[in-house]
């Protein structure tokens, strides 16, 4: 049922795709991906009962999912005392049990006193009592009665002897079989012309190697003391699931053999699927629901891939060329076409149990897929992971026999398969229809038939987009009647709040604003009240993003008491760190819509900072962070009542705690005044240049953005940040590692270049430009791309004439020795060459060399890059009056044109350009009546 797919989802790991210190980013929703990216079940269903309603004594109320969270709370805590008390070695340790020795085969029981006195004697399998008719261990075969006996005519079994005669033979089903007593081994041979039964010729089970396989067979061993029988090493292997069928026996035939899982031992039956086949067996409609998006996109390709690859036939070989003309060749003697099974990506694989060579025949299941058009006109072609959804489409039933119920289902059904695989005139269509008519259908069929689509695992970004606009329009239209089904759509649309397409989660973001605004504050707090203190992490981080997209709809002060409240909480830890939560989700979403609200905020989560639970101090730094980059550059007095609080923090934590708490004094520093920031300054970057050497690549990202923003308020000192932040500033952070990560990388260069926008460009620049010849050349790129920031910001007039020389030996180096193409290089060069201007004349020869022999490399990236670096420093070539060098380039570059690259090509022409552009029309070489004629193929060329 829907309710069931709804809820019988397993949880995705925890992801936030906001960063945050101590957490990594989502990567889960690629069809992604998704191997585990099913969304979530946030809560178990419950209703909501309006107050004209009768409650319904079996409906799950608030209070029962709120008891329920509670017992899941103390089960929770219950076992961490537990694991608590064994670790430290608490719990009291009980006596193991002495083992017993192993009972050897014919050890004999030796009576104690007691035994002999009163004692009741353990009677031995010997001593059977012959009163009962029963089995002997030791009988005769099975079905012969004694030979002085009429066969089938005794009315009640006699009593046996232990070695009687065997008797005669036995017509089956004459006589009425006596009580069972204890099974035998020996009673499992199977009685002449009697068709196996399932107590006597079954399908093989764990026995014994001398036994004769059967379904119930008894394991014990006829010994005197009647132990249990040791399993032995050539015993059966045991198998989770029976391939074959019953054994067939001497008088059964094949064909009469049972079938137990669709195979006979004679490998007969149908192909095998799912765990038989290793779960690879060809698709079947039932199968495609299973796939996962990689599997079901595999076999798609395959498929496909197959039909336009298949031979053509003589018949379509006609119909394609003249009859005059052509002549059909016989393929070389020895030709062998290949042909490799393996190289399939879903071949089917042989089947587990089952060897030999065997043909694969051509699978007709693949067919039954194909055959997947629902009954009806102007109706799409279903897909193959639709079936489970769509399958009543597929049915050609008459309408009208169905009830009112099933029609209303199956209009639904068919205005969702138009919408999700229709035509785009025919999802308009469809999407006006279910809109219009949205109160007819009612909530429940819409959303019974909806929700579990949008939970399907294959859904497609542009199909879950599809059913998002269905839900948002069919909101708008149920209005108030919404509201019982609050908690299901929550369940599908809170995990769109962490994907990773920004896309998704602006859709997310629409539905729960629409959703609030349509149900209502009290609605939404009650619906999603048991999920604030949940145990599940990640559905305390889903309900806190939604609280604040409900805040966002609805308005902050609607939900200032709410938030008071569950903030101070008393009961749950997990509370208050939900509720703070709630307070960055809304900073980060409204940004400065927050001013207003301010004070209020702060005053609400500011007790979090002295919480007892670290994981609350934590979250609450990370939200008045949150707070005062939203309210920047104003609001410094709505934090007073934290900055004490702050100011200790940053000195009694360490490790994750501690950067969050550097995180909120680096956002509140920018909002002071001059003569504060210097102080908070000057004292933070004590702890500050003691976190440079920490090894966590958290806190150093955290370490580089409070320094860049203590270094960009104006009551810092250039001097102070001189003498005490950059010597410890290179030595810990200008290092190869740092370069790997882009993150880093980008985070580096940006704090670098906000302090040469205090210290000068030339006190950085002497610093990186020795490194211009490491042999890193990602560190290479690194130092350029940072270089080129600084020159470009503050330009190269502080910078004299010896580091003006290692700064032209630097670039030319880097540029030369480069191995991969990079933009960052180009843009570098042309940045130092123009910010230099008319003193970089002596250097031009060299430098027009260096891309002359790059022009004339057999790379043609290497070529594209030299040409354009022409385009870059051409005017900086003309500044320096250097027109007979441009007159030399543009030669050079004419006789380029015949390039075969379009890239390359492009990249010439835009360096023509340039030289044409400053040295003018009438100077330029070649003349232009001779490089026009060139340039018109080209422009004829469609492909250039």
């Amino acid at each position: 049922s829907p309710l069931v797919i709804l809820q019988d989802r397993k949880p995705r790991p925890f992801c936030n795709p906001d960063w945050l210190p101590w957490q990594h980013r989502c990567r889960q929703h690629s069809i992604e991906s998704v191997t585990d990216s099913i969304y979530s079940t946030l809560s178990v269903g419950r209703t909501i009962i309006a107050s004209s309603q009768t409650p319904d004594p079996k409906a799950r109320s608030y209070k029962d999912a709120m008891a329920e969270a509670q017992l899941k709370k103390d089960e929770r805590e219950v076992r961490e005392a537990i694991l608590k008390k064994a670790s430290k070695g608490d719990l009291p340790v009980t006596a193991a049990a002495k083992p017993e020795r192993k009972r050897k085969r014919w050890d004999q029981h030796t009576p104690s006193h007691d035994e002999e006195g009163g004692g009741t004697k353990k009677k031995s399998a010997w001593d059977q009592a012959e009163s009962t008719p029963s089995v002997s261990h030791w009988e005769e075969t099975p079905g012969h009665l004694k030979g002085s006996e009429t066969p089938g005519a005794s009315a009640t079994p006699s009593t046996r002897i232990k070695w009687d005669a065997t008797p005669g033979h036995a017509t089956p089903g004459h006589t009425t079989p006596a009580t069972p007593g204890k099974r035998n081994r020996w009673d499992l041979t199977p009685k002449w012309n009697e068709t196996p039964r399932a107590d006597s010729g079954g399908t093989p089970s764990h026995t014994g190697w001398a036994e004769t396989p059967h379904k119930e067979s008894v394991t014990e061993t006829p010994t005197p003391h009647g132990g249990k029988k040791k399993r032995s090493r050539w015993d059966e292997t045991p198998a989770s699931q029976r391939m074959g069928g019953h054994t067939p026996l001497l008088s059964t035939p094949i064909v009469k053999t049972p079938i137990v899982g669709g195979n006979t031992p004679n490998f007969s039956g149908m192909t095998p699927g799912g765990a038989m086949a290793m779960g690879l067996a060809t698709p079947s409609p039932g199968q495609m629901g299973a796939m996962t998006p990689e599997q079901m996109q595999a076999w798609r390709w395959e498929k496909e891939l197959d039909e336009r690859n298949r031979p053509l036939t003589d018949e379509e070989l006609d119909a394609l060329f003249p009859q005059d003309g052509y002549k059909i060749l016989k393929p070389p003697a020895g030709y062998q076409p290949i042909r490799t099974p393996a190289r399939k990506l879903t071949a089917t694989p042989t089947p587990m149990g089952m060897s030999g060579f065997r043909f694969q025949m051509e699978d007709n299941q693949v067919k039954i897929v194909d055959d997947m058009q629902p009954t009806g006109e102007n109706m799409p072609f279903m897909k193959a992971e639709d079936a489970q959804y769509f399958q009543k489409l597929l049915d050609n039933v008459d309408e009208e026999t169905l009830s009112p119920e099933e029609q209303k289902e199956r209009r639904i059904m068919t205005l969702l398969l138009k919408i999700k695989n229709g035509t785009p005139p025919m999802r308009k269509s469809a999407l006006r229809q279910i809109t219009d008519k949205a109160r007819e259908f009612g909530a429940d069929s819409l959303f019974n038939q909806i929700l579990p689509l949008l939970m399907s695992p294959t859904l497609e970004d542009q199909e879950r987009h599809l059913l998002v606009k269905v839900i948002d329009r069919v909101l708008y239209k149920l209005d108030d009647l919404v509201r019982p089904y609050v908690h299901k759509i929550l369940v599908v649309i809170e995990p769109l709040l962490i994907d990773e397409d920004y896309y998704a989660r602006v859709e997310g973001r629409e539905i729960i604003s629409n959703l609030a605004k349509a149900a209502g504050l009290a609605t939404m707090i009650s619906t999603m009240r048991p999920d604030i203190d949940n145990m599940d992490e990640y559905v305390r981080n889903t309900t806190a993003r939604a609280f604040a997209v409900v805040a966002s709809a609805l308005g902050i002060p609607s939900l200032l008491p709410f938030l008071k409240a569950v903030c101070h909480s008393k009961k749950s830890w997990q509370a208050r760190h939900t509720g703070i939560k709630i307070v960055q989700q809304i900073a980060i979403l409204m940004g400065c819509a927050v001013l207003p609200h301010l004070k209020s905020l702060v005053e609400i989560v500011e007790n979090g900072l002295v919480d007892e639970q670290q994981k609350v101090r934590t979250i609450t730094a990370l939200s008045l962070a949150a707070l005062a980059e939203a309210a920047t550059p104003y609001g410094i007095e709505a934090f007073d009542s934290v900055l004490v609080r702050l100011w200790k923090g940053i000195r009694a934590h360490r490790g994750k705690g501690l950067a969050a708490f550097l995180k909120a004094i680096g956002y509140l520093i920018p909002l002071m005044d001059n003569e504060s920031a210097n102080y908070y300054t000057r004292e933070v970057m004590v702890i500050l240049i003691r976190e440079f050497q920490s090894p966590d690549e958290e806190m150093k990202k955290i370490v580089l953005k409070v320094v860049k923003q203590c270094c960009m308020t104006d009551g810092v000192e250039p001097q102070y940040i001189k003498e005490e932040i950059l010597p410890h500033f290179f030595r810990h952070f200008w290092t190869h590692r740092m370069a790997l990560d882009r993150r880093n990388f980008r985070q580096l260069v940006d704090t670098t270049v906000e302090i040469a926008n205090k210290v000068g460009g030339a006190e950085i620049v002497s610093r990186l430009v020795n490194d211009l010849k490491d042999d890193n050349e990602q560190y290479r790129k690194m130092v350029m791309d940072c270089i080129e920031k600084v020159l470009g910001n503050l330009g190269a007039a502080d910078i004299d004439s010896r580091l003006e020389e290692q700064l032209i030996d630097g670039i030319l180096y880097a540029f030369q020795e480069q191995t991969n193409e990079d933009v960052i290089m180009l843009n570098g060069f042309g940045v130092v060459v123009t910010s230099l201007g008319a003193r970089v004349k002596p250097y031009l020869p060299q430098i027009c060399g260096t891309i002359l022999w790059r022009l004339n490399n057999k790379a043609a990236k290497v070529r594209q890059q030299a040409a354009d670096l022409i385009s870059r420093i051409a005017a900086v070539m003309h500044e320096c009056n250097e027109e007979k060098l441009l007159g030399h380039l543009g030669v050079v570059l004419y006789e380029y044109l015949g390039e075969e690259y379009p890239e390359v090509l492009g990249s010439i022409l835009g360096g023509l350009k340039a030289i044409v552009n400053v040295i003018g029309m009438t100077k330029m070489t070649p003349p232009i009546k001779d490089l026009l004629p060139r340039l018109t193929p080209i422009l004829k060329n469609r492909f250039a």
